[in-house]
């Protein structure tokens, strides 16, 4: 059966589950239902259970274990139609029955039993949220390993777009994951810097930090031997995969037929999709260069906070706290000043009340009606900038259009007839700049702006064109070099 290539997911998520499957999450004792619900998964409805019988487990099995779940749980508030001295196995019916009605568990008879399984959908998303509840350190040399063997599959014509989609996914989510660890560092960072002494801030910065980093291999990403190195080889199958017509229709019937339900421009936008989420792998160098900087931001924030700690003579903030409590405690009794008089502290350095500043009474909002000249002007102007923006998505269309039926074409050769072509050249000769830079940074951006593109420059002496004047350069698809690649 065809799946669409496009569902809403606002209208897709609660077609899979029950509307409710969410309330006892959001309950007052949602702590303790999810605690149940994990034992419950670990016990009988995971994947690491034992196998259950194929006709389901038996209505007393589960409210046995829920049962015995409660016994040792901590103390849950009471609900609706609670009673305080309710016997413990009555409550487990009512959880059980709380949690049938919200839709996490399937009643069946079999024979005269009843039966309890958990809807696939359901099942599926108790593991997912599992697994992002006690998520560790991800190693991204398993995740390019992955990628690389699913990719050079296809690549080979042993398989088709099913495993195509799976490599493009494993890529989003790694570049996601590695953009996301930097923001990781900073809350963990905020996080540690509200410990209320220095034992604390060091005990937790070394076992939250230092010892649970968020990428498992992180130290290694920059060795010769590590998977990353693959990533141009990756990269160069998937610009095969993306202009070698038989690759291309190949892959473009499967997508169609398999995964749009026979609408081809369906198939044909999740298969540039997926492409461009594989493109976006050449990008990875930059989000690593962004954790690297967020690192070196957390370690110099965390020594200049333990110098400044090691280095203070006395714990003025500790002082005057015990100072205050104990004037607080005993007001009559004389301490010792913890300043001398007049030096830090005094009348005169205490703050000055707020003083109340009067606001004016607020006006009432004037309702502007728009006019359907104003609408028309804005409309224009919205197209005008629709048709100057440039994408990778218009390049690449650009460049199909001109290497239809050639292989290279010159940039004076370039078609330039409409305002989209011509934002289209002009983007080329800033590419073309940019890949030719022999800069890192630069050839990277430049690559990522403009995925499967080759642009050489052909003379280091500018030309003049009708509307743009550079150094002419050649256009065509880029190339996988197998020079350059490993051995299998």
């Amino acid at each position: 059966m065809a799946v669409p290539s496009v569902t809403p997911a606002s209208m897709a998520l609660f077609q899979r589950i029950p509307d409710r499957l969410f309330g006892p999450l959001a309950s007052q004792n949602r702590h303790g239902y999810w605690a149940l619900l994990c034992h419950l998964h670990r016990r009988r409805f995971g994947p690491d259970a034992p196998l259950p019988p194929s006709y389901g487990f038996l209505q007393r099995e589960i409210t046995q274990e829920i049962e015995d779940h409660l016994k040792y749980a901590e103390e849950w508030q009471p609900e609706t139609g609670d009673q305080p001295d309710t016997p413990l196995n009555i409550r487990a019916i009512g959880v059980f029955n709380r949690l049938l009605d919200a839709g996490w568990f399937r009643l069946e008879k079999y024979g005269i039993e009843k039966t309890v399984n958990m809807a696939p959908a359901v099942g599926q998303l108790l593991t997912q949220l599992i697994n992002f509840a006690e998520t560790g350190p991800v190693f991204v040399s398993g995740k390019i390993r992955s990628i690389d063997a699913a990719v050079a599959q296809v690549h080979k014509g042993e398989a088709s777009g099913d495993l195509l989609r799976e490599a493009a996914e494993q890529c989003r989510n790694l570049l996601v994951y590695i953009r996301n660890t930097g923001t990781n560092v900073r809350d963990l960072m905020a996080a540690i810097g509200a410990q209320p002494t220095t034992a604390q801030y060091v005990r937790t910065f070394f076992q939250d930090y230092i010892q649970q980093v968020f990428i498992g291999d992180y130290q290694e990403l920059r060795t010769r031997e590590h998977p990353l190195s693959k990533r141009q080889q990756i990269l160069d199958a998937v610009t095969d995969i993306d202009t070698q017509p038989q690759q291309r229709s190949r892959l473009l019937d499967w997508y169609i037929s398999r995964l749009s339900n026979g609408d081809e421009k369906k198939g044909q936008v999740a298969f540039q999709r997926d492409l461009q989420r594989l493109y976006e792998l050449d990008r990875i160098e930059e989000y690593l260069e962004r954790l690297d900087e967020e690192i070196r931001s957390a370690n110099r924030r965390a020594l200049a906070f333990l110098e400044y700690k090691l280095r203070a003579i006395r714990p003025i903030d500790n002082l005057l706290r015990q100072s205050m409590d104990r004037l607080i405690a005993n007001p009559d009794i004389d301490v010792a000043p913890v300043f001398p008089p007049d030096a830090l502290m005094g009348g005169a350095r205490l703050a000055q009340p707020r003083k109340e500043v009067p606001r004016l009474t607020p006006t009432p909002l004037r309702q502007v009606i728009i006019s359907d000249r104003t609408r028309a002007i804005g409309n224009l102007v919205r197209r005008a900038q629709e048709r100057r923006s440039i994408t990778p998505m218009k390049l690449r269309a650009y460049a199909e259009k001109v290497l239809q039926n050639t292989l290279a074409a010159d940039s004076e050769a370039l078609p330039c007839g409409s305002i989209e072509d011509l934002r289209a050249f002009q983007a080329l000769t800033s590419v073309a700049m940019a890949t030719n830079s022999r800069i890192p940074r630069l050839e990277m951006e430049g690559r990522a702006s403009a995925p499967g593109i080759e642009l050489r420059y052909t003379s280091d002496e500018a030309v003049e064109h009708p509307y743009l004047s550079g150094k002419p350069f050649t256009l065509s698809w880029r190339k996988r070099q197998t020079k350059n690649r490993e051995p299998k």
